[in-house]
């Protein structure tokens, strides 16, 4: 399908409805928080990880900002880990997928995301855990390298999804096929281009609102969402509507809390409100309540 470029200038703004600092997190670990996703085993649980360089391991974390789990990826590495997504198959198997698929210089010639089932927690959250050995997803872009730190799955087919990042806005959203490949990278598909505007924020460069830094879908699949350093953008999706053809639309615009660097959201159980993240210590959780 040929992408279109869609400007957000048309975009519909509305003011955030409430926002609330609900937790600071506990674990001085978690240093630079950069992907966030609600557990689709445990209530009130969040899974998050921290940035370039760091372990390959995923935080379990709760509403009161308390670790609950820290998980070990079996022979998996953190070259620049940017966001977390999840999704429960036709089965009912939750599964996780970690997004190895930031890349500032350009310079890498694949992306690749692990795939594991999400675990049980542990009895006691001081222990850590191995997970199962990762399912790896490997894909190249069509048009030549990007940067990227946004990672969705769709959750009505499952469909991995990756939108770009720069910091004139110009941004793209990919797709990978929905079969993996073991030992070959799979070459992505471009479903559509996008443009974050530049917008003058108290405490932030005009770049920073421009920049994509996380991306989530609602439950349901009729919403998703990209998150810049300064605001939130939504995409309604009909009923049987592909992705690429509700990124066409103009989409509502919600400014965001006002965080150190932002880089992780996703939705609540309401399918509406949103929860946030950011990284640099101290590591703040925020919930975005929207009626």
């Amino acid at each position: 399908m040929k992408s279109r470029l869609f400007l957000l200038a048309g975009l519909l703004w509305l003011p955030a409805a409430a926002d609330e600092p609900v937790a600071v997190l506990a674990d001085r670990r978690i240093n630079e928080a950069s992907g966030l996703v609600r557990s689709l085993l445990h209530p009130d649980v969040f899974w998050t990880h921290n940035d370039s360089g760091g372990e390959p391991c995923l935080f379990a974390i709760d509403r009161q900002g308390r670790t609950r789990a820290k998980l070990r990826l079996p022979g998996a590495a953190n070259f620049d880990w940017e966001d977390l997504a999840a999704w429960k198959d036709a089965d009912g198997r939750a599964w996780l997928y970690a997004g190895d698929i930031g890349d500032n210089f350009r310079l890498r010639p694949t992306i690749q995301v692990y795939q594991i089932p999400e675990p049980e927690l542990p009895a006691d959250p001081g222990h850590e855990v191995e997970s199962a050995k990762p399912l790896l997803w490997r894909g190249d872009y069509p048009d030549g390298r990007h940067d990227a730190e946004s990672l969705c799955v769709d959750p009505r087919d499952g469909r991995i999804h990756i939108v770009t990042r720069s910091e004139d806005g110009h941004s793209a959203v990919y797709a990978f096929p929905k079969e993996p490949s073991e030992g070959r990278a799979l070459m992505l598909e471009k479903i559509a281009d996008l443009k974050f505007p530049l917008l003058e924020h108290t405490g932030k460069r005009p770049r920073d609102s421009a920049m994509a830094t996380a991306a989530c879908f609602a439950g349901d699949g009729r919403r998703l969402g990209v998150v810049t350093y300064t605001h939130f953008y939504e995409w309604r999706i009909g009923e049987g509507e592909a992705v690429a053809e509700a990124l066409r639309r103009a989409p509502e615009q919600i400014q965001a809390p006002l965080l150190r660097q932002l880089e992780g959201v996703c939705y609540d159980d309401d399918g509406r409100s949103l929860w946030f993240i950011s990284e640099q210590l101290p590591t703040p959780l925020w919930l975005l309540k929207r009626s």
